[in-house]
């Protein structure tokens, strides 16, 4: 019997969305709080960065420290987050061109409908992030650290077909931390 793997696919993306709905009902009864509903939050507080639709374009925040913040409709572009703290940071109905994630801790961060044009992950750490309906094109991805991440078969194809090198911080080998095959 031939395994469809759409059906899989399709089967884990409804999971994942029935494990993010029971921890928003967690976090009203007993507190437990997930990345996504922590950037919730912070955009509610009246931070400027978790305003949607705003703009960073251009910005050097290399280093800066975003964990758990949300980014929803932000106008990313050519943004330099070199060594910036993005863990359990959300990035949502977004296209990135030309950012630079160089270094950048990006555990445990969800992107969900990004498109990445032109970005570079070269070292960065995305272990255990979430890049659910995440378009990649011509992404840098030297060193980065993908371990446990939440990809489809087509992301980890089209990350594979360039990807090489060890993560400074973790250790790992890239194209192991894909899953990449030959």
């Amino acid at each position: 019997m031939a395994v469809d793997r759409r059906f899989w696919s399709g089967w884990i993306c409804r999971a994942i969305a029935v494990v993010i709905a029971v921890g928003l009902c967690l976090e009203g009864i007993v507190g437990f709080s997930l990345p996504a509903s922590a950037a919730a939050s912070a955009a509610a507080s009246g931070n400027p960065l978790a305003e949607e639709g705003g703009t960073l374009a251009g910005k050097n925040m290399s280093g800066a420290q975003l964990s758990t913040e949300e980014f929803a409709n932000v106008d990313l572009d050519r943004t330099d987050l070199s060594k910036a703290n993005l863990i359990g940071t959300v990035f949502s109905t977004s296209t990135l061109t030309g950012t630079i994630f160089r270094g950048a801790d990006l555990t445990q961060t969800i992107m969900d409908q990004v498109r990445l044009i032109d970005v570079d992950f070269s070292d960065a750490v995305l272990e255990d992030a979430m890049m659910l309906r995440t378009e990649f094109r011509n992404v840098k991805v030297d060193g980065a650290d993908f371990s446990g991440a939440i990809l489809n078969a087509f992301q980890v194809k089209q990350l594979c077909e360039f990807a090489k090198g060890t993560n400074s911080k973790t250790g790992v080998d890239t194209r192991e931390s894909l899953g990449c095959r030959g």
